[in-house]
């Protein structure tokens, strides 16, 4: 039905407060990128004006942090842009916060928390080889 996919991978080992947290931040990094996979407002029966969502399913999938530093890798060398969460983040206040400890890491040193992408279903099934569906 959707010739895109939008996963998100979450490290195996987060805390479940802190899957939820990388959840919401990078779905909204995909979407701050890629605005157009937002469908159209909801109303409900009372005529009550709703938020628009995602038009695909985001599927949500666990790995651990060798694989998802392999997936950030594999996502680079094909050059589609991800949201990242490192663990650094979780001590930061704020967004500049963030950026300035995300600026700190490398692929090869980053402790990924989670990524997200959204690019054609092969390229994204290539790039999350080694994920398994979250449960």
């Amino acid at each position: 039905m959707f010739e895109t996919k939008f996963a998100i991978v979450l490290r195996d080992d987060l805390a479940m407060w802190q899957k939820l947290n990388v959840t919401a931040f990078l779905a909204t990094g995909i979407v701050g990128q890629k605005p157009e996979i937002i469908g159209e407002a909801y109303r409900d029966a009372a005529g009550n004006l709703y938020n628009a969502l995602s038009m695909q399913p985001i599927i949500v999938l666990s790995a651990g942090g060798t694989a998802l530093g392999d997936i950030q890798r594999r996502a680079l060398a094909k050059d589609v842009r991800t949201s990242i969460y490192i663990d650094e983040m979780f001590s930061t206040g704020h967004d500049a916060a963030n950026r300035e400890v995300f600026s700190r890491s490398a692929p090869e040193n980053a402790r990924v928390a989670g990524i997200a992408i959204h690019a054609e279903k092969k390229l994204v099934d290539k790039i999350t080889k080694g994920a398994k569906l979250h449960g």
